[in-house]
């Protein structure tokens, strides 16, 4: 293992054999990283879900008590987010690959082998399979299901589960120079 200067790991995490973790890297408590995973610099892992009640007026934090796991060969971009849930794993699946500034909420399960482009944000308990291709800027609403090799298009807003090999389109560009603001 290589760990960079400013790295934090909190107590009782597991890091498997030739793992690389980059300066400013933030592990918490509990976390399971596997080997051969590269952590780029001012990612945080295992931060608390975004979890609240209403009492009242008052927004009452629920403890995040589950841990998040890493499986091996996967690549984890500079400065992302990987929360941990109210119980159990948030789960990030052998050979994932992160660009940087992704946020992953709670109770997330990633698949083998997906992708995941700049600025990509998954709401918590979605599930994704494996060899999903997600693009930058896209966002997937809670409690989703994108089944194995979808694909979502860059600046998509996916509000409903996608089956098998579907694709979500993003944004169409608009057509240059004729300040049309009208899609293709």
């Amino acid at each position: 293992m290589i760990v960079f200067p400013g790295v934090f790991i909190g107590d009782r995490v597991k890091i498997g054999n030739n793992t690389v973790l980059y300066p400013n890297v933030t592990v918490m408590n509990d976390c399971v990283i596997g080997a051969e995973v590269i952590i780029h610099a001012g990612t945080v892992i295992g931060s608390d879900g975004f979890g609240f009640v209403r009492d009242g007026p008052v927004n009452v934090k629920i403890p995040q008590l589950g841990t998040v796991q890493i499986d091996d060969h996967v690549e984890i971009g500079a400065n992302n987010c990987i929360d941990r849930r109210l119980s159990e794993k948030t789960w990030i699946k052998r050979g994932v690959k992160t660009d940087n500034l992704v946020q992953i909420a709670h109770n997330v399960v990633i698949g083998e082998d997906t992708l995941l482009v700049a600025q990509a944000a998954i709401g918590g308990s979605v599930s994704v399979g494996n060899q999903v291709v997600i693009g930058g800027q896209a966002a997937i609403r809670d409690h989703l299901r994108v089944e194995d090799g979808a694909m979502i298009g860059s600046q998509s807003g996916v509000a409903k589960s996608l089956g098998q090999g579907k694709s979500s389109p993003g944004r169409r560009p608009f057509p240059t120079g004729c300040g049309s603001r009208h899609p293709l």
